[in-house]
């Protein structure tokens, strides 16, 4: 069977995708969720016009030179305006924040006038419409602010709030269970008898689909038995997952159950082994409207084809405008062999030259199975099939992985 091509089979796993649907959350509980629809502003920030500084409300052509006396006939600070308008030859003190009353035509910081009594005197020129915030000048009601599909940050629900929204529509968020398999693996913690492993991959990728937006479900570890692989599988049907991960027991061996129990449940496989390293015998399918994706067991295998398949998976679900890994530019820090028919991955660490170039330099060790390298890398850098050796200083694409 030839080997499916990287960018089909990221098309496979997303063929069909729709976000789930929408929900109502308070602002509190908005932040990292996705936009389900535009938000339009349901007022006008300011509503009317403020001053900007502490000082004196008046009319500039009343201090238009410097020694102007004008008489205080009061005060307004925010949330409490005036009431009343400006004559001639009138001043009001005024706070930040608080309404220009009617008349009023600019505002004179406190540092430039004297007070004496209900009489201020201007030391410093008037400038007509100095330190006032017009209606609007931040948006008016009707003004589409935050579109649908952006992920919500911190600033946006600033922004939301002032634009008098209590709550907000998002995307729910993908509920993703992750299954390990294999009778070698035991927890952190534990001493590994013969030929057992402590198993990693998990905190990894639940840490990763956390980070994009979605919910785990821990299906733990089950034993290399097809009994014990189908019966997690079903929980993860019956628990309503959208997303199904598996770790491990996706090679040919006699022992790799996974793909025959997926099989058994009724998954129909969209495709098993692809033209990538690390990650080659990754496979995709779908049970209902629960999409599978079956991982290595080597860690490092694991982890990427997790960030290149399953991160942009659940970012289609959750319903982002943006899902595919941003490519970028750098300059190679190292030699690098000829490639064969496999897109190659390879982890990178970057730093940035004095002439602001990116520098990836692969790591000296690219097995699929050091940790220690995945964990020192800060990208990979990306070579295509049969590319030809490159030196370092070489133009490369990278994608950054998350920091």
């Amino acid at each position: 069977m030839a080997l499916m091509p990287v960018a089909e089979a990221l098309s496979a796993v997303l063929d069909g995708v729709v976000p789930l649907p929408d929900e109502r959350v308070a602002l509190d509980a908005a932040q990292r969720r996705v936009l389900a629809r535009d938000l339009a502003a349901l007022r006008t920030q300011p509503p009317q016009p403020m001053s900007a500084m502490d000082g004196y409300a008046l009319r500039a052509a009343d201090a238009a030179l410097a020694g102007s006396r004008l008489k205080v006939i009061g005060e307004i600070a925010a949330g409490r305006p005036a009431g009343m308008a400006l004559r001639a030859g009138e001043a009001l003190r005024i706070f930040t924040g608080g309404v220009i009353p009617d008349g009023a035509d600019t505002v004179v910081i406190q540092e430039d006038t004297v007070r004496d009594g209900d009489i201020v005197t201007i030391t410093e020129a008037a400038r007509l419409g100095r330190h006032i915030r017009p209606a609007g000048i931040d948006f008016h009601q009707g003004d589409v602010l935050l579109h649908r599909g952006r992920r919500l940050n911190d600033r946006d629900l600033s922004l939301a709030a002032g634009m008098n929204y209590p709550e907000l529509p998002v995307y729910r968020r993908p509920l993703v269970a992750m299954l390990a398999t294999g009778d070698e693996l035991v927890m952190p913690g534990t001493a590994p008898g013969p030929g057992q492993i402590v198993y990693s991959n998990g905190f990894a990728l639940r840490a990763l689909a956390r980070e994009e937006g979605a919910e785990i479900i821990d299906l733990g570890i089950a034993v290399d038995t097809v009994d014990a692989t189908r019966t997690a599988i079903r929980r993860a049907r019956d628990a309503g997952a959208d997303i199904l991960v598996t770790t491990g027991g996706a090679s040919a061996g006699d022992h790799d159950l996974v793909k025959r129990s997926l099989e058994d449940e009724g998954v129909g496989i969209a495709f098993w082994k692809i033209a990538m390293r690390p990650g080659k015998p990754m496979m995709h399918g779908r049970l209902g409207a629960m999409r599978v994706i079956g991982l290595p067991g080597n860690p490092v295998s694991s982890y990427v084809c997790a960030f290149l398949f399953m991160v942009p998976l659940i970012r289609a679900l959750s319903g982002r405008n943006h899902i595919q890994h941003r490519r970028e530019l750098a300059l190679l820090g190292g030699d690098v062999a000829a490639n064969d028919v496999r897109e190659d991955y390879l982890r990178a660490r970057l730093e940035t030259r004095p002439d602001g170039q990116l520098l990836a330099t692969p790591v000296q060790r690219q097995d699929s199975s050091l940790l220690g390298n995945l964990a020192a890398a800060q990208a990979l850098v990306v070579r295509s099939p049969f590319a030809p050796a490159a030196s370092a200083g070489s133009a490369c694409v990278i994608v950054k992985l998350p920091l």
